[in-house]
């Protein structure tokens, strides 16, 4: 290069060999360094949850179970700092709301609440049934065990469970039960009543339990397991006596009606069940998350206090492991009911 010649901002070497950059250049390299920087750099992992969580409720607008949803909702979404929104998604006995949240995008902001109609017995009634509870779900949390009390009507001459176990063995047939329809769980829980006691009663199925808690107060109908919210204020109106609750332990809403198993029905333990649970394939950390969350909300007096206001037994939520047990155990069981009761298969 000749000494005369004209050093441009695009030259690449000075008299004194040091290298030249262009201030283009360098304004290109600036631009483009939090580019290079982010592509290198590994990438923040996203804190669940960051947005609002669904949780389907397979049931009516209105009900205990549904009361429970929003309940929970509420009180969970408290502590994860996100609304927890209840959709209502009934029919079907349940199955389309758990079909829902068994399809579901499995990355946590997608729940449902299953019980053991859905779970346990459906799977044994229905030929083809649209999910699998096993290979579908991932058990979360348990959320509330729900009792059944033995209604009678108050013209009826017993008035314990034994009595009334004489009565039907001296006059077979002649007491008549109703149940929300067959399959329900009603019509279970009487169906295992009747299996342990060798009795027998003759089934009228109702399509709901309001119409035949009506027909058990009319007269038509001598007995009823009925759901543990509608109970207590006809018992206590008389229009109805209660015998004993399904559960193992006393009803704290009512603890002066005794148990059946207590009442000479050894071993009895027939109770409804809801469980959180999320779709399949949901990341452990978020299902672990999501578990410690709900178990605690459910240890707090004041949830304890509002389950037991809507009839049902506050639990301590095993882990999702032995939850998941748990489930395997009540199929096995609740499905022997669906068989003894000549039901498998019918729907």
């Amino acid at each position: 290069m000749a000494l005369s010649g004209k050093m441009t901002l695009s030259s690449k070497m000075t008299l004194s060999g040091k290298i030249l950059v262009s201030r283009r250049r360098v304004l290109q390299w600036a631009a483009a360094a939090p580019a290079l920087l982010s592509a290198v750099r590994p990438a923040r992992a996203e804190v669940y949850p960051s947005r609002p969580i669904k949780l389907i409720a397979p049931w009516p607008v209105g009900g205990a179970v549904d009361a429970l949803s929003r309940a929970l909702g509420a009180r969970l979404g408290d502590r994860l700092g996100q609304p927890v929104v209840t959709e209502n998604r009934p029919g079907a006995g349940s199955t389309l709301g758990v079909l829902a949240g068994a399809r579901s995008t499995p990355d946590g902001y997608s729940l449902v609440l299953a019980g053991n109609s859905s779970l346990c017995i459906s799977p044994a009634m229905y030929k083809k049934l649209q999910y699998d509870p096993v290979k579908d779900l991932i058990p979360v949390a348990l959320v509330a065990r729900i009792p059944m009390v033995l209604v009678v009507h108050p013209s009826m001459p017993f008035k314990t469970v034994a009595e009334l176990l004489a009565y039907a063995k001296e006059k077979p047939g002649q007491l008549n039960y109703g149940s929300g329809g067959p399959g329900s769980s009603h019509h279970l829980v009487t169906e295992m009543f009747r299996s342990m006691t060798g009795i027998g009663i003759t089934h009228v199925p109702y399509g709901g339990t309001a119409p035949a808690m009506n027909d058990l107060m009319a007269g038509h109908i001598q007995m009823l397991f009925s759901d543990p919210l509608p109970a207590p204020a006809h018992i206590k109106a008389g229009t109805v006596r209660a015998l004993g609750v399904s559960s193992p332990g006393r009803w704290q809403i009512m603890p002066e009606i005794p148990t059946i198993a207590e009442s000479g029905v050894t071993g009895f333990d027939a109770v409804n069940w809801t469980l959180m649970a999320a779709p399949a394939g949901t990341p452990k950390e978020i299902v672990d998350k999501l578990a410690a969350e709900a178990k605690a909300v459910a240890s707090t007096p004041e949830a304890r206090d509002q389950i037991a206001n809507l009839g049902m037994i506050p639990v301590d939520s095993p882990s999702p492991e032995e939850l998941k047990a748990f489930v395997l155990a009540e199929s096995e069981r609740w499905g022997n009911a669906v068989r003894q009761a000549g039901l498998a298969g019918t729907l």
